[in-house]
């Protein structure tokens, strides 16, 4: 089969499987993403993510991961929201929980795909391997590189027909297919993702300081929060989508097809005081198969906890009393903080001091 007949039949095979976009690119990156790396870790923006300094030579290089690769086909799949994501943050009693964690675990669904994608490679008799934010790839550059968009002044992915709201998986390949040209940037002179950050979590455009991002706060974070980011948390449990949302391109993006992504009714905007009552076996029971349960009982209990203390709601001090009480010391020390939040009247900030 000709190289433009193979490209069209996974491209084809692909649609079929529910993805929404895909290009092809070279196993490599460019110097210029590698010094960004460099210069991030450097200067101590991931946090306590130890795993990005632990393996930063392969994550830089996808050759290095692994030698035989000569092609990435980068695959998007939407889950743009259908409405208003940002709506349920005027909800002082409710949990705000990211769009693409209102269901269930993109991973999964991703992965299964890639893998029959794979099949269909390996029956061809080229090896694979594929991917799924589960091992030291830079999926946004090699996305990038493939065509499906380029990475915004938030650091995210901005695609012209699905705006920032691409969740990315990959597969390497020993098949040589002809790369297809980088997306240019398209983001000129905005900077609307940087202004809507609660906590300023952009030093500079293309940049972020993870250690003050909401989403790295509230989900790989494992101790207390700092208080200086508590009230423009707002009643943000478990990640942010304010820069994602604020983008403008996102009004070409139409709802995502993937029902599976599709937001629950119970997680679009859940009460603060029932996810307050949740205890293992109630949380282990509610977020059966969704992203959230990774984190744990204690982790979320701690973001609600600021979350209750950030609405001002008197009729959900019984509920910060109970995680006050908590056999968690975080959770424990986090459910003090939004009692005596709440005795005192003090509602969320916009951003810190």
């Amino acid at each position: 089969m000709a190289e433009a007949d193979l490209r069209a039949a996974i491209a084809a095979r692909a649609a079929a499987l529910g993805f929404d976009a895909i290009g092809i690119a070279r196993a490599r990156l460019p110097e210029s993403v590698r010094d960004n790396l460099r210069a991030h870790l450097a200067a101590g923006h991931h946090g306590t993510m130890g795993w990005m300094e632990d393996r930063a030579a392969q994550r830089a290089d996808p050759a290095s991961l692994w030698p035989e690769a000569v092609s990435v086909i980068s695959l998007g799949l939407s889950y743009a929201p259908d409405g208003d994501p940002l709506a349920t943050l005027s909800r002082a009693d409710r949990g705000n929980i990211s769009v693409y964690a209102r269901n269930r675990d993109y991973h999964d669904i991703i992965k299964g795909r890639l893998k029959h994608l794979a099949q269909f490679i390996a029956a061809r008799g080229e090896g694979v391997k594929v991917f799924v934010d589960t091992a030291p790839v830079m999926e946004k550059p090699l996305a990038a590189a493939a065509g499906l968009g380029w990475q915004g002044k938030h650091t995210n992915l901005v695609s012209r027909r699905h705006g920032s709201w691409l969740l990315l998986g990959e597969i390497m390949t020993t098949l040589a297919l002809p790369p297809d040209p980088p997306h240019p940037d398209r983001c000129g002179t905005c900077t609307a993702c940087q202004a809507a950050c609660p906590t300023d979590a952009f030093p500079a455009p293309y940049r972020l300081d993870a250690r003050r991002c909401i989403s790295y706060l509230t989900i790989e974070h494992k101790g207390p929060i700092p208080e200086e980011f508590r009230p423009a948390i707002g009643n943000r449990i478990y990640g942010c989508d304010d820069c994602l949302a604020a983008c403008p391109w996102n009004k070409f993006a139409v709802a995502g097809r993937e029902q599976k992504l599709a937001a629950r009714d119970d997680l679009l905007a859940p009460r603060l005081a029932d996810l307050a009552a949740l205890d293992d076996a109630g949380f282990r029971a509610l977020f059966a198969g969704s992203p959230i349960k990774r984190i744990g009982r204690a982790r979320l209990a701690r973001n609600v906890a600021i979350a209750i203390g950030n609405s001002a709601d008197p009729a959900l001090a019984p509920a910060a009393a109970r995680l006050a009480a908590d056999d968690d010391p975080v959770v424990a020390e986090a459910g003090r903080w939004a009692a005596r939040r709440l005795a005192i009247g003090l509602a969320p900030a916009r951003k810190p001091g």
